[in-house]
Parts: structure tokens; C-alpha cells; sequence
């Protein structure tokens, strides 16, 4: 599960910034990225830690003036062969994959999967949602696998 903070008026996502709090399995961990600069690859820096205490994490950002902005869940796999790692994500609107390292090794990489740089995809899981949003029509809130299910059956009714 992944929540996104933000101040009021949304300044860190108009300077390009994200701020996430992720809890997998037991362990929490807080990230900022940067604003990056995009092309056929994206590139931000990214700054995390593991957090002892998610719960509180939370308090502290709320006593900070953050607030959660966007919450989205994924089922992730990971491959790392120590140059780069290849993700798959499976979210409630679809499965994406993360090629991560450098430019050169996920060109590499991304040949020998058989994905093309014209299908490279730098967006973020927001705008990802609201793009998948605006297709469907979708009215959820947040991309929860719970969200969804939800929003199916009450369309069902």
C-alpha cells in the first residue's frame, strides 16, 4: 500500500515532487523523489528510508501539515541482476513493468523483453489512474484493489 503526502494546495506535485509513505509486508518505508527531468527515460533522484513505525510516520506528517493525497496498491515481483532491476507491478488497473537502472542497460533490457522505446511509459501511478479513470469513467477515488471492487459492484446494482 502506497499513500502520498502532500501540502495544502498540492505544492510538491506542481514543483514535480513526490513524497510516499509504502508499507509492504511488515516493513514501512518514506521517499521523496525529486523532480526529474523526462525523455525516453526518466530520471529523478530518490531519497528513502526504512521507517520503524509507519503509524506514526503518519502522525508526523499530518502534525507536519501533510496530508495523504493519493493512495494506490500493487503486488510487486522484482529482478535484480546488480546493474539494473526489472519490476512487475500488479495493480488494479492493469500490470505494468518498472526497468530500472541505466539508460543503456534497460535500452538492453527492454530489446531482450521485446518492448520497443515507443511503448516506454514515464508516468507516474496518478497519472496513470487518472488517465485510466478518464477511459473507463471510472468515478474511484484511489487505485485500491478495494476501490475497484467496490465501484464494479455498485455499478452491478
Amino acid at each position: 500500500m502506497n499513500t502520498l503526502y502532500d501540502l495544502p494546495g498540492q505544492p510538491l506535485r506542481r514543483r514535480g515532487e513526490l513524497l510516499r509513505l509504502r508499507k509492504f509486508g511488515p516493513e514501512w518505508v518514506l521517499t521523496h523523489k525529486a523532480k526529474g527531468s523526462r525523455g525516453r527515460h526518466k530520471t529523478r533522484v530518490e531519497t528513502e528510508t526504512r521507517v520503524e513505525n509507519g503509524r506514526e510516520m503518519e502522525a508526523i506528517l499530518r502534525a507536519l501539515g501533510f496530508d495523504p493525497s493519493f493512495h494506490y496498491e500493487k503486488f510487486r515481483t522484482e529482478w535484480n541482476d546488480g546493474n539494473g532491476c526489472v519490476v512487475l507491478d500488479e495493480t488494479p488497473i492493469g500490470n505494468f513493468a518498472e526497468i530500472e537502472g541505466p539508460p543503456r542497460w534497460i535500452d538492453q533490457t527492454a530489446r531482450a523483453l521485446g518492448v520497443a522505446p515507443d511503448r516506454y511509459i514515464t508516468q507516474n501511478y496518478a497519472s496513470l489512474f487518472l488517465d485510466w479513470k478518464s477511459q473507463t469513467g471510472s468515478r474511484a477515488q484511489e487505485m485500491t484493489f478495494e476501490a475497484l471492487r467496490k465501484e464494479g459492484a455498485n455499478r452491478k446494482r
